[in-house]
């Protein structure tokens, strides 16, 4: 199978559509109607095409990096756009992304002796009750953000107060759930890191002193 056909699977396919999606809903960050309808047509997608790689068995390595990857373009352009400190939350779900996919597609498969809450966010693919909860929060709190700033399609449609609150609420309680998640990934990239390159050298050292003897 050559590289091509990889490129045109159809859910990658459904990919390039999306990041086309998001460019446009760039453009129009001013103008809430076409943003939401941009932005929500992408953020749609990204549930058909987990389920046309699978019903197609078209699932790539390629194709999970390439969701993960317009999941933070996406992410990031909202939270860098309506917060001056937003770059730091973007920073954040890089770093968790390097450190993850450096693995391979099958990164999740390295958190068995991870502590409790860590395994139950990721369980089943992220399907568990805390997972869901989380991963929801994770996209919907910078949209979120962007309806309590600029109306749900302008300025004449805000929500009240007390629910605008309610929601940032319950939307950052399950971010913050993310964050604890995404720290454990970073240190475990980093620690794994270091014991890998411990052992490297320990194991030359050895060889060192065997060939010396």
């Amino acid at each position: 199978m050559s590289n091509l056909n990889i490129y045109f699977y159809v859910p990658n396919i459904i990919g390039y559509v999306r990041l086309l999606l998001l460019l446009l809903a760039w453009f129009c960050l001013r103008y809430p109607p076409w943003f939401i309808t941009f932005y929500l047509s992408s953020f749609f997608l990204d549930f058909v095409d987990g389920a046309v790689a699978r019903r197609l068995h078209q699932t790539s390595a390629f194709g999970a990096w390439l969701d993960v990857a317009i999941d933070n373009l996406g992410r990031g352009m909202l939270w860098c756009w309506l917060f001056r400190w937003g770059y730091f939350v973007s920073a954040l779900e890089w770093c968790t992304f390097v450190c993850t996919h450096t693995a391979g597609w099958q990164w999740k498969s390295n958190y068995g002796q991870a502590p409790w809450l860590i395994k139950n966010v990721m369980a089943d693919n992220f399907r568990s009750p805390i997972g869901m909860y989380a991963i929801l929060s994770l996209n919907l709190l910078p949209l979120w953000f962007y309806f309590c700033h600029y109306g749900f399609y302008g300025s004449s449609i805000f929500l009240p107060m007390t629910v605008q609150y309610i929601g940032v609420a319950i939307f950052s309680a399950g971010r913050a759930v993310c964050s604890v998640v995404e720290g454990y990934c970073i240190w475990a990239h980093i620690q794994q890191m270091v014991s890998s390159e411990v052992s490297q050298k320990s194991t030359g050292l050895g060889e060192v002193q065997t060939t010396e003897s």
